[in-house]
């Protein structure tokens, strides 16, 4: 028997697809393993063919390139079949509540079919890690240096344990870089075309675009002519300081930074 007492079938997937945004990127490769209240498992995997490019930083991540998927089915061909495998079943994954479930259902409500997620009951495997093991600074301390974080939340306490967990976990792990340059790009790898340190804003095609929602793509200088309020919104919006300080200086002073080293920006 399942160790988690089911109602009905449970689906246990994973995705990998063209990019991070589950309203506008899509599935490459789809596996899913279906456990039955009788403890029973059928499993499936699905390679699709997107219909669109295939981000060469995405097949570096997953190695599934646009000549392996070329010959594959789409996903609207396969969207019948994959329908009734989840048919009727509850929906397991490790993240799944943030991605593999919207970006499955944005798919079927591309071919008109709903997938019902919310009817559904959910069972993020992330979710579970993250609620048995904590990972804030008491437990850090509790697990790097063998002590109870007393005054935890007053500011002198938390910056002394946070200084001391640093050093235990230098000495617990002497493979972690020396220097704070490489522990820097060790912790969050810098990619040269991004204009800001989580990617918010990226430089494409000579010019720098937005890199997130409804916009993702187009131009800050396009959209400075056609969208400016797009703009005064990101400003005014709650986001890194660093990517409305760019886009202030290009609404007040048609500036931008400068391009990185060996890539040719537009100009004007």
């Amino acid at each position: 028997m399942f160790p988690l007492k089911l109602d009905r079938p449970l689906v246990v997937f994973d995705i990998e697809s063209t990019g991070t945004s589950p309203r506008k990127d899509r599935i490459i490769e789809l596996a899913a393993i279906k456990v039955t209240p009788e403890g029973e498992e059928e499993s499936r995997c699905w390679l699709l063919n997107p219909t669109v490019p295939i981000p060469p930083e995405t097949t570096a991540i997953h190695g599934i390139s646009d000549d392996i998927v070329a010959d594959c089915p789409t996903f609207a061909e396969k969207a019948d079949e994959i329908f009734e495998f989840f048919r009727d079943c509850d929906l397991s994954g490790f993240n799944a509540d943030r991605f593999d479930i919207p970006c499955l259902a944005e798919e079927f409500a591309r071919v008109g079919l709903n997938f019902g997620s919310s009817a559904r009951k959910h069972v993020d495997v992330q979710r579970i890690y993250h609620r048995m093991e904590p990972r804030d600074l008491t437990a850090a301390v509790r697990f790097y240096c063998d002590r109870d974080h007393t005054g935890a939340h007053g500011a002198e306490a938390d910056t002394k344990a946070t200084l001391d967990v640093l050093k235990a976990q230098l000495a617990k792990y002497p493979s972690l870089p020396k220097d704070v340059g490489t522990m820097d790009e060790f912790l969050v790898p810098h990619d040269p075309l991004n204009a800001d340190r989580y990617g918010m804003l990226r430089w494409k095609g000579g010019e720098l675009c937005v890199n997130f929602g409804k916009k993702k793509g187009e131009s800050l200088r396009a959209l400075l002519l056609s969208e400016p309020h797009y703009l005064r919104w990101i400003v005014k919006g709650d986001f890194d300081s660093e990517v409305r300080m760019i886009v202030k200086d290009l609404l007040e002073n048609g500036r931008l930074p400068p391009a990185p080293p060996g890539f040719s920006a537009k100009i004007g």
